[in-house]
This record gives C-alpha cells, sequence and structure tokens, in this order.
C-alpha cells in the first residue's frame, strides 16, 4: 500500500507541472484531470491504510483534509479552464 501511495502522490505533482506546461486549454484540462484521479487515488490509499490500523487517526485526518483541498482546487481549476461558472 504504501508503495502504491508513494507512486500516486508523487504522480500528482508530476502531472501538475505537466499542465503548467500544457501546449493547449484542452492539453491543460485533460492533464489537469489526470492530477484529479491520482489526488483521488491517494486518498484511496490513504483510506486503506487507516483502515489496516497502519496509519494514526490524527496523522491521516490532517494530511486527508489537505488531499481533499487539492483535490477541489484542481476541479475549480478545470472548471476555470473550461469557463464553466460555479
Amino acid at each position: 500500500m504504501g508503495k502504491q501511495l508513494l507512486r500516486c502522490g508523487t504522480s500528482v505533482g508530476a502531472n501538475y507541472r505537466a499542465a503548467c506546461r500544457a501546449r493547449s486549454n484542452a492539453d491543460f484540462i485533460s492533464k489537469m484531470g489526470i492530477v484529479e484521479e491520482e489526488t483521488d487515488e491517494v486518498i484511496y490509499w490513504m483510506e486503506l491504510l487507516k483502515e489496516s490500523g497502519l496509519a494514526d487517526d490524527h496523522s491521516f485526518k490532517s494530511i486527508a483534509d489537505e488531499a481533499g483541498q487539492l483535490v477541489a482546487m484542481t476541479v475549480a481549476s478545470i472548471k476555470t479552464a473550461r469557463g464553466e461558472s460555479r
């Protein structure tokens, strides 16, 4: 589980960096969609770690809240790029 968390966690940063260098708005939206998916996967693996007892509640809550905020910011960026209003 830890290796999976590491893979998707580092993928978030790499794909965000790629999105910042997107060649078009459509490319940006596509790459940010990957960021959203990978961030959601981070949350999934964190939940599994917590449920298995390998992560304590205090550490989990803080990091899970931050991951949730990253998902929300990513979704907002995608909506802005698409020209959608809230």
